[in-house]
């Protein structure tokens, strides 16, 4: 089997996984901060900091032994717009509260019956296609223009050099604080440490991240037929997954492509599995009209921030790029934005 396969394959299966996970435990950024926020139950969000903890110290014991080069990575390029990474995040964070949850639950609501998330799904991809090839794309370039700048300290490791660390010392010192920090979070709280389930998705869902750069950066390194090293992160691949889907004949299977075609599947499956299937809909037009705005702003904001709650929450923090700082922090004020405040998105009845 040729390396471009295995990465396929590989892709297709972490997909499947993911998206049977998300469908059992609900792991969802949006759905971790509203009932954080909202509800006072802080379980999923202690969910998602462990997957983080879990995604970082994975990906960096991979990067630190050799198998991956996450410098390949678009979260490590040395150059980068810090405004453009924000304003992404803004975008992204407060259309996910509008749509009731990103690009990855949509995928995963979606395979259990729910034909809003078919509406969210569409519309992101289209936005983002737009943003990243088409009449939104010449405003991005020349955002990006104006403000990138270029720096050899775009990680944390990196920065922790300056001070006369080597590079594994900063390295691990970085991954070691961030992780301890992140898991000392989760389990401080009583009702998270009861919760097996929860615990399962974060060690899960990290360890995916890892996989994806395992596949991608290790069994995908083939000098005559290189595929680019990255992992979960579904804007731009469900872009290509819808024009995979209409110009399937133009194009190439690719990672991504097959990760978002797992997720869907492993919801469906998962959920056929469990009872859980049953179609739902729309209660108003307006409620339509919200979800497809929520969907519009993720999709152009994810492109600018190069990621979305799970491309760069989980998978571009695991490089400990100073760039996913940058977006996730525009991702978290633009959800809390949404949740609370004078911007805060009137709920909605829902079927």
């Amino acid at each position: 089997m040729e390396s471009n396969q295995i990465v396929i394959l590989a892709g297709l299966v972490i997909g499947l996984v993911y998206g049977a996970v998300g469908l059992l435990s609900g792991f969802c950024l949006m759905s971790s901060m509203r009932g954080w926020l909202a509800d006072g139950d802080g379980r999923l969000v202690r969910s998602y900091a462990l997957a983080i903890a879990v995604a970082i110290a994975a990906s960096q014991f991979l990067a630190g032994n050799g198998a991956v080069d996450l410098g390949k990575s678009i979260y490590l390029q040395p150059t980068f717009s810090v405004p453009v990474l924000f304003l992404g995040g803004l975008l992204f964070g407060y259309g996910m509260v509008l749509s009731n949850g990103c690009g990855s639950r949509a995928l995963v609501l979606l395979g259990r019956g729910n034909l809003r998330s078919f509406v969210v799904v569409i519309v992101l991809a289209i936005a983002a296609q737009m943003t990243l090839k088409g009449l939104i794309a010449p405003v991005r370039i020349a955002l990006i223009q104006t403000s990138q700048t270029t720096t050899g300290l775009n990680s944390l490791p990196l920065v922790l050099t300056t001070v006369g660390l080597s590079d594994a010392v900063a390295r691990a010192l970085a991954a070691v604080v961030i992780v301890g920090v992140l898991v000392a979070f989760a389990f401080a709280h009583p009702a998270f440490r009861r919760s097996p389930g929860q615990i399962a998705a974060g060690v899960i869902v990290g360890l995916l991240v890892a996989c994806g750069w395992y596949v991608t950066g290790y069994l995908g390194a083939d000098d005559f037929n290189p595929v680019p090293v990255t992992s979960l992160t579904f804007v731009a691949p469900i872009a290509d997954a819808l024009q995979y889907a209409m110009l399937s004949t133009g194009l190439t299977l690719n990672f991504g492509i097959a990760t978002v075609a797992g997720v869907f599947a492993g919801s469906l499956v998962a959920a056929l599995a469990t009872g859980r299937f049953h179609l739902e809909g729309y209660s108003s037009p307006r409620h339509m009209l919200r979800s497809a705005g929520g969907a519009a702003l993720m999709g152009i904001g994810g492109v600018m921030a190069f990621g979305c709650s799970i491309g760069q929450g989980l998978t571009g923090m695991s490089t400990l790029a100073l760039g996913s700082l940058v977006a996730v922090a525009g991702i978290l004020l633009g959800a809390t934005a949404g949740l609370r405040g004078s911007l805060r998105v009137q709920p909605l009845a829902v079927a």
